[in-house]
C-alpha cells in the first residue's frame, strides 16, 4: 500500500463545509461510492486481462506454455512493483486523485493497444505503468474519506474490497466471453471501455470527495489538468518503449539465464527502486531500531516467506489453472462450450458470499478460549490452498487417463483456494498494520506487497523452474503449500512471542 495517506501535503479527512465530511456517523462519506465505482471499473479492465492473457498467448500467438506462463508471471509480478513509483510520485509531485486519473488513461490506452498483436509487450507495459498510478492511490484515498481514528474506516475499506470483487466477478463473463468467441481484440478493448467508464466515475462526482487526494491548493481534476495528463501520459509510453528497447539489447544476455537467476536479477532490483524512492528519515525516524522494531521486522520477514509460498501456488488461477480449464476440462453443458475464462468468475463470487461468514467466524473464535494466533490462522489457510492442489493433482492425472474431466474438479479446486485465501490474506494484512512500528509501516508493507509480486513471478515461471526434475506443478505445489503451512503453525508460538515483544 502506498504512502500517500500520511503525506502532509495531501488532504486526509474533510472539513465542515466539504461534502465528504457530510455523513453522520454511521453513515460512510459519499465519496466512497465515487472510489467503490472507479476501483469496480479498474479492476473489470485488470481481471479481464488476466482471464484472458494466457489463453491469448498460446492460442492466438502460438506461445509454449512455458514462455506464456513466464510472460504471465512476468507481468503480474511487475504490476506489485510499480505501485512503490506511482505512490511516491502521487506524495510528491502529483496527488493522490490525479494520479488515478492518469494511471487510468494509461491502463486504458494499454488494454487498446492490446487489441492490436504487434503491441503485446507496449500494451503489457502500459497496463503494468498505470496500475502502478492507480492501484496504490485508490487504496489511500479512501483512508483519506475519513478522520484518523474514525471507527467507520474498515468498514469503509470492507465495502471497497467488495467493489473490487464485483468487477472481478463480471470482467471474465464479459471480456473472456468477447474474447474467446467474437475475437481476441473485442475481449481486450472491452476491457478498455470498463477502464474508461472508471475514470468517467471518478471525474464526474468527485465532488462528493471534498479535498480528499488533493494536494495543498491543487483544485479538483478538470479540463485545465488535460495537458499535464497528456505529459504524463507521454512519459510513461516514452518509459515503455524506453525499457522495451533496453530489453530487446539484453535479450540475448537474458534468454541464457535461468528462471532462479531472473528471479534474482529482479529482486536487486526492486531492492533498488524501492529504497531509492524512499524518504530520508528525519527526528524519530532516523533513530536506531530499537528491540521490539528488530522483533516486528523479524516477524513480518518469516511470515512474507510462507506467503510468497501461498500466492506462488494462488497465482495458478489466471496461468496453468487457466490452460486446464481450456484443454483438459470438458465445458460442454445443454450443447453450448463454457467459456473457459469464465472459471476465473468463481473465486470473486464465493469471496462475496463466504468474507462475511470468516468475518463472524474469526470475530467468534477470537472472542472464545479457541483463539487462534493470526500465524495459525494463515497456516491452515495454507494447508487448505495445499488441499485444492490435490484435488488439482488429481483431476490432472485422472484427464492425462481420460481426456478431460468435469467442471465441478476444477470449480472446487477454485473454491478450496478461495477459503485458504479468507483463511490468509485478510489476516496477513491485519498483521502488517498491527505489528509494524508506525515509522516502519510503509516499509514493512512494501516488503509484503514485494513479496506478493516475487510469488507472482514465480507463479508463472514454476514450470521452467521444475523442467527436468520430474516432479509435476501440481504434486509440487500441494506438496510445498501443506508442509510450509504445518511449519508455519509449529512455529507459531515462537512467532506470537515475537509479535507480543513487536508490541511492548
Amino acid at each position: 500500500m502506498s504512502s500517500s495517506a500520511s503525506s502532509p501535503d495531501l488532504a486526509r479527512g474533510t472539513t465542515a463545509a466539504d461534502p465528504a465530511s457530510s455523513a453522520t456517523v454511521t453513515r460512510h462519506p459519499p465519496g466512497l461510492k465515487v472510489i467503490f465505482m472507479a476501483e469496480m471499473w479498474e479492476r473489470f479492465s485488470y481481471y479481464g486481462m488476466r482471464a484472458l492473457l494466457v489463453l491469448y498467448l498460446v492460442n492466438a500467438l502460438g506461445y509454449e506454455r512455458t514462455d506464456a506462463l513466464e510472460l504471465y508471471g512476468l507481468y503480474t509480478g511487475l504490476v506489485y512493483l510499480t505501485p512503490l513509483l506511482g505512490g511516491y510520485l502521487a506524495d510528491r509531485w502529483i496527488g493522490t486523485r490525479l494520479a488515478m486519473v492518469i494511471g487510468g488513461v494509461v491502463m486504458m490506452l494499454g488494454h487498446f493497444a492490446m487489441a492490436f498483436e504487434p503491441l503485446l509487450h507496449v500494451a503489457l507495459g502500459l497496463l503494468i505503468v498505470g496500475n502502478g498510478f492507480f492501484k496504490p492511490n485508490s487504496t489511500s484515498l479512501v483512508g483519506m474519506l475519513y478522520e484518523p481514528g474514525d471507527p467507520r474506516c474498515a468498514g469503509g475499506y470492507t465495502i471497497f474490497y467488495m467493489g473490487v470483487n464485483v468487477g472481478a466477478f463480471f470482467s471474465p463473463l464479459v471480456a473472456g466471453t468477447l474474447g474467446e468467441r467474437l475475437g481476441w481484440h473485442w475481449g481486450f478493448a472491452s476491457a478498455g471501455v470498463g477502464m474508461a467508464f472508471g475514470i468517467i466515475a471518478l471525474l464526474w462526482r468527485q465532488q462528493q470527495l471534498g479535498r480528499a487526494g488533493l494536494r495543498e491548493g491543487q483544485a479538483p481534476i478538470g479540463w485545465a489538468d488535460g495537458p499535464r495528463i497528456a505529459i504524463w501520459t507521454a512519459g510513461s509510453l516514452a518509459l515503455v518503449l524506453a525499457v522495451l528497447g533496453a530489453g530487446h539489447l539484453l535479450a540475448p544476455l537474458w534468454a541464457t539465464l535461468g528462471a532462479g537467476t531472473k528471479l534474482v536479477a529482479g529482486l536487486a532490483l526492486l531492492a533498488a527502486v524501492f529504497f531509492g524512492v524512499k524518504r530520508p528519515r528525519q527526528g524519530r525516524d532516523a533513530q536506531p531500531l530499537t528491540r521490539a522494531e528488530w522483533s516486528a521486522m523479524l516477524v513480518i520477514a518469516i511470515t512474507t516467506v510462507f506467503v510468497i509460498v501461498f500466492w506462488m501456488g494462488f497465482e495458478q488461477a489466471g496461468g496453468s489453472m487457466s490452460l486446464f480449464a481450456d484443454q483438459q476440462t470438458d465445458r460442454h453443458l445443454m450443447g453450448w462450450e463454457i467459456p473457459a475464462s469464465w472459471f476465473q468468475s468463481i473465486n470473486p463470487l464465493a469471496i462475496m458470499g463466504l468474507a462475511p461468514l470468516f468475518s463472524a467466524l474469526w470475530l467468534r473464535l477470537d472472542q472464545s478460549r479457541f483463539a487462534l494466533p493470526d500465524p495459525a490462522k494463515m497456516g491452515l489457510g495454507m494447508i487448505v490452498l495445499g488441499l485444492g492442489f490435490v484435488l488439482m493433482a488429481a483431476a490432472q492425472s485422472r484427464a492425462e487417463a481420460l481426456g478431460s474431466v468435469g467442471p465441478l474438479w476444477l470449480a472446487g479446486v477454485y473454491l478450496l483456494h478461495t477459503i485458504g485465501e479468507l483463511m490468509l490474506s485478510p489476516v496477513g494484512y491485519a498483521m502488517v498494520s498491527q505489528v509494524a512500528p508506525a515509522r516502519l509501516v510503509g516499509l514493512l508493507m512494501g516488503v509484503w506487497l514485494a513479496g506478493i509480486g516475487v510469488a507472482n513471478y514465480l507463479a508463472g515461471a514454476l514450470e521452467s523452474l521444475l523442467a527436468g526434475s520430474g516432479i509435476p506443478p501440481f504434486v509440487f505445489l500441494f506438496s510445498s503449500s501443506i508442509g510450509a503451512g504445518l511449519l508455519l503453525l509449529l512455529i507459531t508460538p515462537w512467532l506470537t512471542r515475537l509479535s507480543r515483544r513487536a508490541s511492548h
